[in-house]
């Protein structure tokens, strides 16, 4: 399953959509989409009409899958208009009746904007307005755990409401990693990278950083053999 953690495209517009599609067509496992600050939740309805979670909730494009080993969630925190996210009474009230359904399943929560201070002051700027709200929810329920977030185009994690939260980097350009009141937001072209989310139901989930291409010739190192062979 791939996780599309929000700025699918940059504008938000049918277009960009169309090309979002074509790019992904190759893709064997489901992709499960949320909007982050640069989408646009009419668009992508009308462009993903087969993605039937999309129309889940009238008002949000927020979800529950619930025929995988791990209860998903998905979050929708998009602002119309704004680069800053919320989750208002009324989507925090969806959530915390979704997992009140389900007490005893393990779940995960993705949702596009990061609800702590990660350092970096420009992101921060233009993070989850009023997290309070949902942290009160997370923190009564147990089984979730963890939170995955976007926006931040770094890998991140912390603790949060009782359980662990990790932030995805880029798929493309990273954030300069400046913490304080930095007097510039900048991308560098680090080396472009992906979460993978491994679960096993007597170990929970464990989280690899999987960097996107090759670099270098990989060296096997042969069980039973004193030497290293290059393929």
């Amino acid at each position: 399953m791939v996780l599309a953690t929000g700025d699918l495209v940059n504008t938000g517009s049918v277009p960009e959509y169309e090309r979002l599609r074509e790019l992904i067509a190759p893709l064997k496992p489901p992709m499960l989409m949320i909007p982050g600050n640069r989408d646009d939740r009419s668009n992508m309805r009308t462009v993903f009409p087969d993605h039937d979670y999309l129309g889940q909730d009238p008002d949000f494009i927020q979800y529950t899958v619930e025929d995988l080993a791990l209860r998903l969630v998905g979050l929708d925190t998009h602002i119309p208009g704004s680069a800053n996210g919320e989750l208002c009474d009324q989507r925090c009230a969806w959530l915390d009746a979704k997992l009140s359904e389900k007490p005893e399943t393990p779940t995960v929560i993705f949702l596009h904007h990061p609800p702590f201070r990660t350092g970096l002051w420009h992101m921060d700027n233009m993070g989850l307005r009023d997290a309070e709200g949902f942290a009160s929810v997370v923190g009564r329920h147990p089984q979730v755990v963890r939170i995955l977030c976007g926006h931040i185009h770094r890998p991140i994690t912390t603790q949060f409401a009782g359980t662990v939260l990790t932030v995805a980097p880029g798929t493309a350009h990273q954030i300069e990693l400046s913490l304080g009141d930095a007097g510039r937001l900048a991308v560098f072209k680090e080396s472009p990278c992906c979460l993978l989310h491994y679960w096993t139901p007597d170990q929970g989930l464990i989280t690899h950083t999987s960097y996107i291409g090759q670099y270098g010739t990989p060296v096997v190192l042969d069980e039973g053999k004193d030497h290293l062979s290059s393929h």
